[in-house]
């Protein structure tokens, strides 16, 4: 059984970017599927959030001195 699924260049063109070069896109979509953890790209926690701000604002600092 085969299923189509439309999906934009450029979600076309991020998939290509994670496939591997022995594996269909079926298995690209089947690997991505079963992660345990999924992709969060630039999702940070709370806590790593609020250390960015922090270091930020130090950093800012020291260039006002």
């Amino acid at each position: 059984m085969s299923t189509s699924i439309r999906v934009s260049d450029d979600t076309k063109e991020m998939l290509e970017s994670l496939k591997r070069d022995d594996e269909t896109f079926d298995e690209l979509l089947e690997r991505l599927a079963q992660t345990e953890n999924p992709i969060n790209i630039g999702a940070w926690s709370p806590e790593d959030a609020d250390r960015a701000r922090d270091a930020v604002k130090r950093s800012r600092e020291s260039f006002e001195r």
